[in-house]
């Protein structure tokens, strides 16, 4: 039976709130994802939050009384919450629903089964958590087998980050790891690395994609540096015509995982 809490002082609201912030959630081993679609969407891939907060008004909700069912049963809590304090934990004026504490995850790549799909994305220390959650959605859209998080790159279980993906980061597989341990298991299997760069004359649209691919996207202000380019089999680039002289990282990767798609579904 899910308790109530009302205080902004609960310790348990000072605890949830915190996970904001990257240290906590580093200690704690717990990120915040919020609105009823997105907490759906999790617990359709078979993960619950380990806290569940919900707004009294919403109580009735059948999706609400799913997720309090599934959370419950998992062992975790169901709290039912006041609008201002689901305004506090998200940061948010005008808060989802919703707001649960999930512990986080992470695949590794030994679990990826790369004959799973024909398109697989790889980003290079990306930066901008929207950048990284579009590229999830990406990836759930065009059936990508998951995404690799290459380097230093931004926290994929940042607030920014879980709202941009709109879901997509609990139903693609997501596994972080350093260059020097991608590219050996990448070697080890079939699998052409792909590269979006603009030094190169090879363009998108003309190229020869094999499957798998590996489509493998840049810094957002650097691009990929000049030795990881090195080990790419295929380096391409998409014509500017207008003044800018490159594309967003998360547009770019979309307009490249669907040229990808299609070359692999012609095949089929």
């Amino acid at each position: 039976m899910p308790r109530t809490i009302t205080a902004f002082s609960n310790p348990l609201v000072k605890r949830i709130q915190s996970l904001r912030d990257k240290r906590h959630r580093r200690e704690e081993g717990l990120f915040l994802a919020e609105g009823l679609r997105i907490l759906t969407e999790a617990r359709e891939t078979g993960r619950v939050p380990r806290y569940l907060f919900f707004a009294a008004p919403s109580a009735r909700h059948p999706l609400v009384s799913a997720l309090v069912d599934a959370v419950e049963g998992s062992g975790g809590e169901a709290i039912e919450t006041s609008e201002a304090i689901l305004s506090k934990l998200s940061g948010k004026d005008n808060p989802q629903a919703v707001v649960g504490a999930f512990d986080t995850f992470d695949s590794r790549l030994e679990d990826l089964d790369r004959t799973t799909s024909p398109i697989w994305l790889v980003a290079e220390r990306l930066r901008d958590p929207g950048n990284l959650g579009t590229i999830l959605r990406t990836g759930d859209a065009v059936g990508a087998g998951g995404l690799v998080l290459i380097g230093d790159s931004v926290d994929p279980f940042s607030t920014e980050a879980v709202r941009a993906s709109m879901g997509a980061l609990f139903t693609v597989p997501l596994v972080r790891a350093s260059w020097d341990q991608f590219l050996p298991w990448l070697r080890s299997g079939p699998g052409q690395l792909v590269g979006l760069s603009l030094r190169t004359d090879n363009h998108y649209r003309h190229a020869d994609y094999q499957t798998p691919t590996f489509l493998l996207t840049g810094n957002e202000a650097q691009g990929l540096p000049a030795e990881i380019e090195a080990e790419c089999d295929l380096l391409v680039k998409m014509p500017m015509l207008g003044k800018a002289d490159s594309l967003n990282a998360a547009v770019a990767t979309a307009v490249m995982a669907y040229e990808v798609l299609a070359h692999a579904q012609n095949r089929g």
